[in-house]
């Protein structure tokens, strides 16, 4: 019996014991009139359907989205696998798996990202929109941390959020003293920290952190207007200057460049103009490296819906993910 096999390496007749993520479970009925539970559990690298026959509970429907401890039997139904389930349960203190087995995790250490993101905030000089930060991310911190940073396009894993986060306040701390002629710099690094941060209003996620769904808010205001109505609260509380709140909530509001793609308003500082840019290019960086991840060396992957086009891996590509 082999514990926590992916289950894309399962073949018929394989006995396997393990925690696995419990993607559907419904309770049912057989032909003789006895109770059974009809699921899918997936890892990963992959779902499998499965059954528990003779089962009334108390795995339900309202488990979805949790990570279960199963024993059971791989057999063949109707020309695909299917996972016969003999024993299954919610996991207990002292199971053993890896988050980075059943769901996403960005390549990160996320306590050192952590640290890093309060470092950047003890870096701005301006006392006003240090203060901002400070506020926010102690009220939003403990869900920033792991939370993704899309439902399915760039950074749709956990922790994707930080990630996303603490590379473009590096990108913008190289580039505020490239162009500190016209950049504020404390401006620039804390609309770039608090740029996203409303996407912890904004999405549902699932026991496991994913992203599952967008709440009612996030789907009639947006992270967008969400970020720039807690910035005017918080500055409000803190008795910062109009001004400075105003510019901090035009940076959020305008960080996605163009109304076409979803902007409220179009950039109109230096500084909203760079973080607009920095947003972009590090979004669609992580598209490069998702699209490219299974793609053959010298080859053209499929059209990429969020790039429009079809993208290129060459040789020196190759030998990047090879050796990440």
């Amino acid at each position: 019996m082999e514990y926590n096999k992916p289950i894309a390496a399962l073949e018929v007749g394989d006995e396997i014991e393990g925690c696995y993520v419990l993607k559907t479970a419904s309770p049912k009925i057989s032909n003789s009139g006895k109770p059974f539970l009809a699921a899918a559990v997936a890892d990963r690298s992959g779902t499998i359907e499965a059954k528990v026959w003779d089962y009334s509970g108390p795995i339900s429907s309202g488990d979805e989205g949790t990570v279960v401890k199963l024993r059971g039997t791989v057999s063949e139904f109707r020309g695909s696998l299917q996972l016969i389930i003999s024993r299954i349960r919610q996991t207990q203190e002292g199971d053993r798996y890896d988050l980075g087995d059943l769901v996403p995790v960005a390549p990160i250490d996320a306590e050192d990202a952590w640290q890093e993101v309060w470092e950047f905030v003890d870096s701005i000089a301006d006392p006003d929109y240090a203060a901002i930060c400070r506020r926010l991310l102690e009220r939003h911190g403990d869900r920033f941390r792991v939370l993704p940073g899309g439902k399915s396009m760039h950074h749709s894993f956990v922790n994707g959020l930080l990630m996303h986060t603490i590379y473009m306040v590096r990108t913008a701390e190289f580039l505020a003293g490239l162009y500190g002629n016209i950049i504020d710099r404390d401006l620039l690094i804390a609309g770039t920290l608090l740029h996203d941060l409303s996407k912890c209003s904004e999405f549902v996620t699932s026991p496991l952190g994913l992203v599952t769904e967008y709440s009612v808010k996030g789907q009639l205001l947006g992270h967008l207007v969400m970020g720039a109505q807690e910035v005017a609260s918080a500055a409000k509380e803190l008795n910062v200057p109009e001004e400075k709140s105003v510019l901090l909530q035009h940076l959020l509001l305008s960080h996605h460049g163009e109304p076409e793609f979803g902007a409220a308003v179009r950039p109109a500082c230096a500084e909203s103009e760079l973080l607009s840019l920095i947003d972009m290019m590090d979004s669609r960086m992580e598209i490069y490296q998702e699209a490219l991840e299974d793609v053959p060396a010298g080859s053209f992957s499929k059209r990429v819906f969020a790039l429009d086009k079809k993208v290129f891996r060459h040789q020196s590509a190759a030998i990047l993910f090879l050796y990440e």
